[in-house]
């Protein structure tokens, strides 16, 4: 009788350690291919995503739907914003945007911001009003963190094909696509950089809610350009 009751317990124990293997398995799968969570250390996408959040990520949103202005982005930044944590010039202390994996390992090469030009357009800053513009149009965005301006920095540009243009909601604490100009690369996003789209807000809890994707807020023509 008393090894009886004793071989279950055995055997429970044997199928603890591949029981843990399939689940780190099935969750490294999973984030691979359709979801994954970042922890946001900064301020730069307030008041959309604050300091301290950590939100889960799908990799497969723009594959339903092709990227559009207005969408949040995270972004391999390698080749056009790592500038920004490489100790070049000022802009050291800028790198509030970069994304933490889980808040366990850190990456300075990870970014989430707003994109304002697709491929083709021409942004400038700023119109008489003191908006930024695309392609003629001047931008109503209402995401922009309370009290800044759109931009400080007057900019030009025209987005070559197979890039983006894109800039923090915290304008004034965003180190961005303006930040960049003329450094390689131009802070100008390559597509295929494009790691996904945020979805939900996961913690802390008084702020868990689902990151809604906006309309893009200019002209919009065929295929969302």
């Amino acid at each position: 009788m008393h090894q009886t009751k004793r071989q279950p317990r055995k055997m429970g124990w044997r199928f603890v350690f591949p029981a843990l293997l399939l689940a780190v398995a099935l969750s490294g799968l999973v984030r691979s291919l359709w979801l994954d969570v970042y922890f946001i250390p900064s301020e730069s996408m307030e008041p959309l995503l604050e300091g301290g959040d950590r939100i889960l990520v799908s990799r497969t949103d723009f594959q339903a739907e092709p990227i559009r202005r207005g969408d949040v982005v995270v972004f391999d930044g390698r080749g056009s914003f790592a500038p920004l944590s490489s100790g070049r010039g000022p802009l050291v202390d800028s790198t509030t945007s970069a994304l933490q994996w889980l808040g366990l390992a850190g990456s300075d090469t990870t970014y989430v911001k707003r994109v304002i030009g697709l491929p083709g357009d021409k942004v400038v800053c700023c119109d008489t009003s003191g908006k930024v513009t695309v392609n003629g149009t001047a931008l109503d965005e209402l995401y922009v963190f309370p009290g800044d301006a759109p931009s400080t920095q007057k900019f030009s540009t025209e987005v070559p094909e197979g890039r983006l243009w894109l800039m923090g909601d915290h304008r004034s604490v965003s180190a961005d696509s303006r930040s960049l100009l003329g450094a390689p690369g131009g802070g100008l996003v390559p597509l295929d950089r494009v790691i996904g789209r945020p979805v939900q807000i996961l913690w802390p809890l008084d702020r868990f809610a689902p990151v809604a994707r906006p309309p893009a807020p200019g002209p919009t023509t065929q295929n969302g350009r």
